[in-house]
C-alpha cells in the first residue's frame, strides 16, 4: 500500500475506509483503517516526496487482523447432550473450532479439571481465500470411561486472543456409563429372628449403583413373588409385606439384582422362623355303637411349630398313658396324633370324648368334641291317608303319612315308590318320627306300589309297610293308522284308530268333518299301567271327493268324562279333473284377444298342461301363449279356427278336454264381375262372391241408385250359394245401364261395397257438349277435335272431311287417339298438326257398333275468347260461405279463367263485388266474407288471352244462413 500526496489531503482514493490522520506542520501523518477486516490484512506503505530534487522516501508497516473463531462444537453431538457408552469400553470425542486467525487453542475438562491427557490429537487447517486465511482446529481425544464417569461433564473450550478472557467458547456433553449395579442387600428381617403366625413382615430389597438401576425381583421358595420395584437416583428398592402363615416357617426368600449389563443376577437370600399352633384339631372314629362295644378314636393336630402335645378326655375324665407320635408337615411344622379306645357303657343314649392340641411354646389350645351316640331300634311303621281298592282320578293330589315311635336315634323314614326311592316330608318330636308323601297322580301310580321304610344304625334288616293305588285315568293319545299307506281312486282302505291306555277302557268314535259316522270296534287288550287299550276300523271307498276331507277318532273315558283326538286328513291320488269347464263351442272376433282359462284338481296337485291344435302344438305362433291351463290368443286371426285340446298330466293319469274354436271375422267381397252386358230384352245375372263368419244370404244385398224397394223385389231375382249372391235382372231396358253395388256386412267391422256394371246394348250416341263441340287452334300449333259418344257394345270412330276418310295415325299431318272413358264412354281425338288455313272446317266424326251408328260434326276454327259457363249452380250455403259450381262453354281453343260476380240482391245502387278463378279444369269455387242471413246474386264469365265472354244473367240467387252450423 502507498501513500503520496501533493500537499495535504485526508482522503486515499478508492479506499473509503481508509484516511489520513495527523499534523502537517510537524509532518505527521497516519493511516486510519475503519472496521477492519481480513482483508486489511497486508503489508502498508508510506512514501514521501520526490520533491524539490529529494528523492522519495518510503516506509513500510505491518497490520496483522486478528479473528476470533465462529464456532465450536463436538463431533456428531449437539451440546449438552448425553452419550451412552459401556463401562470400559474405549471411545474418542471430537472437538472442532472454526474459522479463526490466528488459529484457536483448544482445552478439555472432565467436571471443572482441565484433562491433561496423551491420547490426543490436534489438527489445524486452513480455510478460505488467501487474503481473508483463516484455520479449523480439531482435536480428538481418546477415553476408557469405567462408573466413575457417569453423569460426568465433559467439555471443549475454545481460547483466542480475539475472544474476551472470562468469556472463551465451550462445549459440553455428558457421559452415561453403563455398568452393572451393586450386590443386594435384605432389610427388615434378621436370620434366626422368630415370627408369630398372623405377624405383618415387610421385607426390603436394595441395590445400589448401576446404569440403569438395578431391577430388584422377590422370589419365595424359588417361585416370583414380586417384580414391582422403585428407584431414586442410582438406588433400587423392592419392598414384599406380607402375613406370615406356616407355610413360610423355614421359607426361603431370595432377591435377585440385574440390569443390561449384568453377566447373571447378584443374590441376596434370608430364611424365615415362623411359630403356629395347630390351625384345629380333628376327631376320628363311630359316632354310633351299641352297649359294649369298644370303639378306636384318633386325635389329629394340624401343623404346628413347635409340635403341639394332646390330651384326651373320655365321658369327662382324663385318659392317661394315650400314645402319639409327631412327623414334619409338607407346609410346614409338625402333626401330631394319638390313638384310644372307648368302651359304651349301659343306660347311656351317648358318649362324649374330647381332644385337646396344645403349642406350649406359644401356650395356645385348640380343642375337638366327639358324640357317640348310643342305638336302640324303632317300632313298625303305620301307613295311613289311603284305604286300598279306593279308586283316585289321574292328575289329583294324593297325600300320604307314615309314622314310627321310639329308637335311638330316631327311626330315618324312607318312601319308595316300586322300590324306587322317592322324597318325603319328615316331622321329628322327642318320641316319634313322621314322613307324608305328597302324590300329583299320575298314569303310573295305577297298581303301584308305595312302600314305607323305618330304619335306624340299630336295625340290621329296615321295618316297612306297604300300600298300592287305584288310579283312573283317560288316553293319553289316539293313533290312527290308514292301509294301504297310499290312497288311490276306485280302491278300498281302512282307517284303524289305536288308543292308548287307559283305565276304565275308553270309548272310541269316527268323526268325518265333525259328523259322527259309524265304525267296527276291534279288541280291547291289556296296555300299560293295568289299563286296557281299544282299537276302532272304518272301512271306505276312495274316490277323489275324499282327498282332503278330515277324519276324526275320538277316545272317552267315561268315567272321568275326558277325551283325546286324533285326525287324519285323507290324501286321495288322482288323475286330474277339470271343473267349471266353458262351452266347447268358443267364438272369437278376428283381432281381439281370445282366452281359455281352465282348472284342473288333481293330486298330486303337480299337474303339467299341454295344448294342441288339430294335433300339433298350439304356440307355434308367438301370438299364442300358453301359460299353464291359460291359452291366450292375443290378436285373432282366420287361421286359428280349430279344434283346440287341453290335457292335463300328473303321475296318476292324463285328463283332456277339447274346444272347437270359431274366428269371427268382417265380411269382404272376393270377385265380382266388372260389367255384365246383355242384349235389350235378355236377363241379366250379377254375382258377388263374398268371405267372412259368419257369412248367410242375409249378410250379402244389393243396391242401385234410382231402384226402390219395390223395383228390386219386381225386377230382380236373388239366390245365394255356397258364399256367392246372384242377381237376375228381368228383361233390362237401356234406363237400366249403371252401378249395381253389392253390399256385404255380417255386422263386424264395416261393410264393404263393390259395383257391377251393368250393360244393355244400345246404338251409339254422340255427346254434343259446346265444349267439344268446336276446336280453335291457331295457325302454325296443333289442333284438337274431340269426338265423344256412350254406346254398347264397344264404339268404333271414323273421321273424314269433305267426304275423304282420315287415315288412322299414317300420316305425319293427322293423328288419332282413342279413349274409352268409362264401360259405355268413347272418345275419340284428331289431332291436325302445324295447322294452315285450308286446314279451318267442318271434319265429319262417324260412331258404330252392331246396334247402329250416329254422326257429327266438329269445326276447327282460330282461336277465339272463350264462351260463358253454359250453366251455374248452388252447390252449399253457410252463414258466410256460398259454393258454385258451373259447367265450361268452349274455351275458345286455349286455357279459360273464370270471373264470379256478386252482390246483396236487395241493394240495387251497390256495386258487384268481383273474384277470379285461376287455374285448370276448375268446375267450383267457394265464395267467403259474407254476410249472415242476406240474398246474393250471382253471376259468371269466362276469359282467356284473347279476350272474356258475358256474364250469365243474373238469375242466380242465394241466401246464407242466420247462425254458423253446428259442423263448421
Amino acid at each position: 500500500m502507498f501513500c503520496s500526496w501533493t500537499g495535504f489531503s485526508n482522503v486515499i482514493p478508492g479506499f473509503p475506509r481508509y484516511s489520513v490522520v495527523g499534523d502537517s506542520r510537524n509532518g505527521v501523518y497516519n493511516l486510519r483503517i475503519m472496521n477492519a477486516s481480513l482483508d486489511d490484512d497486508a503489508e502498508f506503505q508510506c512514501q514521501v516526496g520526490p520533491a524539490r530534487m529529494h528523492k522519495a522516501i518510503r516506509a513500510n508497516a505491518r497490520l496483522s487482523v486478528i479473528s476470533p473463531p465462529s464456532s465450536i462444537e463436538i463431533v456428531d453431538h449437539l451440546p449438552n447432550s448425553k452419550i451412552e457408552i459401556r463401562e470400559n469400553q474405549e471411545f474418542q470425542l471430537e472437538c472442532l473450532v472454526k474459522n479463526a486467525k490466528p488459529a484457536a487453542k483448544i482445552v478439555w475438562y472432565r467436571g471443572n479439571v482441565e484433562l491433561k491427557l496423551d491420547k490426543r490429537v490436534d489438527t489445524t487447517t486452513e480455510v478460505g481465500e488467501k487474503h481473508s486465511k483463516r484455520y479449523n482446529v480439531l482435536s480428538r481425544i481418546k477415553l476408557q470411561p469405567t462408573s466413575e464417569d457417569d453423569y460426568e461433564d465433559y467439555t471443549c473450550e475454545a481460547r483466542h486472543e480475539a475472544l474476551p478472557p472470562d468469556m472463551p467458547l465451550r462445549v459440553t456433553v455428558q457421559l452415561s456409563v453403563l455398568y452393572p449395579p451393586g450386590v443386594p442387600y435384605i432389610e427388615g428381617y434378621t436370620e434366626g429372628e422368630t415370627i408369630r403366625r398372623g405377624q405383618t413382615v415387610e421385607l426390603t430389597c436394595k441395590s445400589r449403583g448401576g446404569n440403569p438401576p438395578a431391577q430388584l425381583i422377590w422370589y419365595k421358595n424359588g417361585e416370583q413373588i414380586r417384580m414391582a420395584y422403585r428407584t431414586a437416583g442410582r438406588v433400587s428398592e423392592n419392598i414384599y409385606t406380607f402375613t406370615a402363615d406356616a407355610t413360610d416357617n423355614k421359607a426361603r426368600y431370595r432377591c435377585e439384582a440385574s440390569n443390561i449389563m449384568s453377566q447373571a443376577p447378584l443374590k441376596a437370600e434370608i430364611q424365615l422362623t415362623v411359630l403356629f399352633a395347630p390351625a384345629q384339631v380333628s376327631i376320628s372314629g363311630p359316632t354310633e355303637a351299641r352297649i359294649g362295644d369298644s370303639v378306636p378314636l384318633t386325635c389329629t393336630t394340624a401343623n404346628s411349630n413347635p409340635p403341639a402335645e394332646i390330651k384326651w378326655l373320655v365321658a369327662g375324665r382324663h385318659v392317661r398313658n394315650a400314645t402319639s407320635r409327631t412327623m414334619v408337615s409338607p407346609e410346614g411344622g409338625w402333626i401330631t396324633t394319638s390313638n384310644i379306645t372307648a368302651t359304651v357303657a349301659p343306660n347311656k343314649r351317648s358318649l362324649v370324648v374330647i381332644c385337646h392340641g396344645i403349642n406350649m411354646q406359644l401356650t395356645e389350645n385348640i380343642v375337638s368334641t366327639h358324640t357317640i351316640n348310643v342305638l336302640y331300634p324303632p317300632s313298625h311303621p303305620i301307613i295311613h291317608g289311603y284305604s286300598e281298592g279306593t279308586s283316585i282320578a289321574v292328575g289329583t293330589v294324593q297325600k300320604i303319612s307314615c309314622i314310627s315311635s321310639g329308637g335311638n336315634p330316631l327311626a330315618t323314614l324312607t318312601w319308595y315308590k316300586n322300590d324306587k326311592k322317592i322324597n318325603s316330608v319328615t316331622k321329628v318330636n322327642d318320641r316319634s318320627v313322621s314322613a307324608e308323601v305328597t302324590i300329583l297322580v299320575n298314569v303310573t301310580d295305577n297298581e303301584a306300589r308305595y312302600k314305607c321304610e323305618a330304619s335306624n344304625s340299630a336295625t340290621e334288616i329296615p321295618l316297612f309297610e306297604t300300600v298300592t293305588l287305584n288310579v283312573h285315568f283317560p288316553p293319553d293319545h289316539v293313533v290312527i293308522r290308514k292301509d294301504p299307506p297310499e290312497l288311490k281312486t276306485g280302491t278300498m282302505a281302512t282307517l284303524t284308530c289305536d288308543s292308548s291306555s287307559s283305565n276304565p277302557e275308553a270309548k272310541l268314535s269316527w268323526w268325518r268333518e265333525g259328523i259322527p259316522v259309524t265304525g267296527v270296534t276291534n279288541v280291547t287288550k291289556p296296555g300299560l299301567h293295568g289299563g286296557k287299550v281299544s282299537s276302532i276300523v272304518l272301512a271306505l271307498d276312495i274316490t277323489p271327493e275324499l282327498n282332503g276331507i278330515v277324519y276324526t277318532c275320538q277316545a272317552t273315558n267315561e268315567a272321568l268324562q275326558r277325551s283325546v283326538h286324533d285326525a287324519i286328513t285323507l290324501e286321495v291320488l288322482y288323475k286330474p279333473t277339470f271343473s267349471d269347464v266353458p262351452s266347447e263351442e268358443q267364438m272369437g272376433i278376428e283381432g281381439q284377444s281370445l282366452v281359455l282359462a281352465l282348472q284342473a284338481t288333481g293330486n298330486p296337485s303337480n299337474i303339467a298342461y299341454t295344448w294342441t291344435k288339430d294335433g300339433t302344438d298350439a304356440a307355434q305362433d308367438s301370438r299364442v301363449i300358453v301359460d299353464g291351463s291359460v291359452l291366450n290368443i292375443t290378436h285373432l286371426q282366420k287361421e286359428d279356427a280349430g279344434m283346440y285340446t287341453c290335457e292335463a298330466v300328473n303321475s296318476e293319469g292324463a285328463t283332456s278336454v277339447k274346444f272347437n274354436i270359431s274366428v269371427q271375422y268382417p265380411a269382404i267381397i272376393k270377385d265380382v264381375p266388372k260389367f255384365v252386358m246383355v242384349s235389350p230384352g235378355e236377363d241379366a245375372q250379377l254375382y258377388c262372391m263374398a268371405e267372412g263368419n259368419p257369412l248367410s244370404e242375409s249378410h250379402i244385398t244389393w243396391r242401385r241408385e234410382g231402384f226402390s224397394d219395390s223395383d228390386m223385389e219386381q225386377r230382380t231375382v236373388r239366390s245365394y250359394r255356397n258364399g256367392t249372391s246372384f242377381l237376375m235382372i228381368q228383361q233390362p231396358t237401356r234406363e237400366d245401364n249403371g252401378n249395381f253395388h253389392c253390399v256385404v256386412n255380417n255386422g263386424i267391422g264395416n261393410e264393404t261395397t263393390r259395383p257391377v256394371y251393368l250393360i244393355v246394348k244400345y246404338k251409339p250416341e254422340i255427346d254434343a257438349s259446346p265444349q267439344i263441340a268446336k276446336a280453335a287452334s291457331n295457325t302454325g300449333d296443333t289442333g284438337r277435335l274431340v269426338c265423344r259418344a256412350s254406346g254398347a257394345p264397344k264404339l268404333r270412330f271414323t273421321w273424314s272431311r269433305e267426304g275423304a276418310t282420315i287415315p288412322v295415325n299414317t300420316t305425319e299431318k293427322y293423328y288419332i287417339d282413342f279413349n274409352e272413358v268409362d264401360f259405355v264412354t268413347y272418345e275419340s281425338v284428331l289431332l291436325v298438326k302445324h295447322v294452315r288455313p285450308s286446314d279451318y272446317g267442318g271434319y265429319e266424326c262417324v260412331v258404330r257398333n252392331e246396334m247402329g251408328f250416329a254422326t257429327t260434326t266438329v269445326k276447327l276454327d282460330v282461336t277465339t275468347a272463350p264462351d260463358p259457363p253454359t250453366s251455374l249452380s248452388i252447390l252449399n250455403v253457410t252463414h258466410d260461405t256460398i259454393i258454385v259450381g258451373w259447367i265450361p262453354g268452349f274455351d275458345g281453343g286455349m286455357e279459360p279463367s273464370y270471373r264470379i260476380r256478386y252482390r246483396p240482391s236487395a241493394a240495387f245502387g251497390e256495386g258487384y263485388r268481383y273474384v277470379d278463378v285461376i287455374g285448370n279444369n276448375i268446375t267450383s269455387f267457394a265464395i267467403t266474407g259474407l254476410s249472415m242471413a242476406t240474398d246474393y246474386t250471382i253471376s259468371i264469365m269466362s276469359f282467356n288471352k284473347l279476350g272474356s265472354s258475358k256474364y250469365l244473367p243474373d238469375t242466380l240467387r242465394a241466401k246464407t244462413s242466420k247462425r254458423p252450423n253446428k259442423s263448421a
